[in-house]
């Protein structure tokens, strides 16, 4: 392996080192061993040295500090008495009493060679280094194969270790595997995936042999355990350039192993309200997310709103339909979420957000009562989101504006109900009175009671007094239970006046009655 000759930060670069990490170094170095910081604090210093801008999903303070010395594990413990060594691969845990989470546990290892990655992931053995430059060999990119000397117990770093030109390709904004691109991700096919999140978190390219290589080697992430997976792509959603992100996984041919019903949008057009395809749509929608700093599950949503258009669009051209695309969105969004191993909560969430994302708002067609509706149905919690989506759906759609006005007048009629009832919870009357009141056990009845009383309560708010509802539950009680089951079952089944004003909106549109 060919090393660049070594060169040195001009006049040494002085940066802010947490005391925890001084520390650390100057005991390592009290006992005659090195103590280098390696990886990806090494690598942010450099861009904050160069006057790098932070970044959503990388800012220029390090994250993580890793330390790599001479010091085998066993005589790293005996100078660190509080620190753990549970692993095979020479990374000693020191125990700090930082309040910071990242530093609460500082990992030092051991300068290390590496064999055979049979499983694509670990190697098969680990060989302790006598030397930095060795070790750096067997890191993934350039950009984090550097090392900085930490000496004289200073917070001045000098004497960059940097044997494959890791600065240089800093200063290019590029991601180069090191040595041998094939090998490199044969090691660890992961590493295809996280080409790409640096080039989204960063907003670097990719050097073209690298670039070539993922692409040669983009199945192995076939035989990747979903968890990891999901991991990279959660911060590669989670960076500043996420769209760019996304796009570089499709060029790469890695987006396909990832989120395959994303591809099935690529070149399906779509009609007279949208200027773009279905998968382009979904890049700038995630891309105003991104660009707002908009949540995880708000990005989520961006990214898969209109999975289901492809395989319900009907026609071709201006006129071309979608109908029901929202709940086939909202199901293909679950099963993808679910074989990437998500969290339950993550999934129900985007589920909700993109069930709902076609939700219809007039100024002056939408009464009190349908804005109570609206918020029984999609929840309070959510409106903020959804309204995210929206803005993000316009914006992938062409509109020039995130932001309407409807928007903002919906905003002040959810103040203005927000006191009503919207739930059988906050009704004045539980299961418990319907029960009592009518006589009745446990079951069905009792649902179908709170029902119609939520219901006629969503009318008007003012029904919802105590001694009212308990003369009506008096009244419903006496119905027989066919008469009860229809009452309840029109009382679940009533159209909000957000669908009813959708629907007609669309008939119009498409001249159907």
């Amino acid at each position: 392996m060919t090393f660049v000759k070594e060169t040195k930060i001009s006049n040494g670069v002085n940066f802010n080192i947490p005391e925890e990490i001084i520390n650390i170094a100057g005991k390592l170095e009290k006992a005659k061993f090195k103590a280098y910081l390696v990886g990806g604090c090494v690598r942010d210093i450099l861009i904050a040295a160069q006057g790098g801008e932070p970044r959503q999903g990388r800012g220029c303070e390090p994250k993580d500090w890793d330390i790599a010395t001479n010091a085998k594990p066993e005589e790293t413990q005996k100078i660190f008495k509080d620190s753990v060594y549970e692993n095979n691969f020479g990374t000693v845990g020191v125990k700090t009493r930082s309040e910071k989470e990242s530093l609460k546990i500082v990992e030092i290892t051991t300068f290390r060679l590496e064999s055979e990655y049979t499983d694509k992931r670990h190697p098969d053995g680990v060989k302790f280094a006598k030397t930095i430059e060795e070790d750096l060999g067997r890191r993934d990119f350039t950009i984090n194969a550097m090392a900085l000397e930490i000496s004289n117990l200073k917070s001045k770093i000098s004497n960059l270790v940097d044997p494959f030109g890791g600065q240089k390709d800093l200063g290019n904004k590029l991601i180069r595997a090191v040595g041998n691109a094939d090998e490199r991700f044969n090691e660890d096919a992961l590493r295809l995936m996280r080409a790409v999140r640096f080039a989204a978190e960063l907003d670097f390219s990719i050097e073209q042999k690298t670039f070539e290589a993922i692409e040669k080697r983009a199945g192995l992430l076939e035989i990747i355990a979903k968890e990891r997976i999901r991991d990279e792509f959660i911060k590669i959603v989670m960076a500043s350039e996420a769209a760019r992100g996304i796009l570089l996984l499709e060029k790469l041919g890695l987006l396909k192993y990832i989120l395959p019903e994303l591809c099935e949008g690529i070149d399906v057009a779509q009609n007279l309200h949208h200027i773009y395809t279905v998968f382009e749509h979904h890049i700038k929608s995630l891309d105003y997310a991104a660009k707002q700093n908009y949540s995880l599950e708000v990005r989520l949503t961006a990214l898969l709103h209109d999975l289901g258009k492809p395989k319900t669009k009907y026609g071709e051209g201006y006129n071309a339909t979608f109908h029901g695309h929202e709940m086939a969105s909202a199901k293909m969004a679950v099963r993808a979420l679910e074989r990437l191993k998500f969290s339950k909560d993550t999934i129900e969430k985007v589920f909700h957000l993109v069930r709902y994302h076609m939700f219809y708002y007039n100024v002056g067609e939408v009464s009190e009562a349908g804005v109570r509706r609206f918020l029984a149905r999609v929840g309070p919690e959510n409106v903020n989101d959804l309204l995210k989506i929206r803005e993000a759906d316009r914006i992938g759609s062409g509109t020039p504006k995130a932001i309407p006005y409807k928007n903002r007048h919906l905003l002040f009629m959810i103040e203005k109900v927000k006191t009503d009832p919207i739930s059988p919870k906050m009704l004045k009357v539980d299961g418990s009175a319907v029960m009592k009141i009518a006589g009745i056990e446990p079951g069905p009845k009792v649902g179908q009671i709170l029902a119609i009383l939520l219901e006629e309560v969503l009318d008007d708010p003012a029904k919802n007094i105590k001694k009212d509802l308990e003369l009506r539950i008096k009244n419903l009680a006496k119905l027989s239970e066919k008469e009860l089951i229809v009452l309840a079952k029109a009382a679940r089944g009533k159209k909000e006046e957000f669908e009813v004003g959708a629907e007609e909106e669309m008939k119009k549109k498409y001249y159907v009655k």
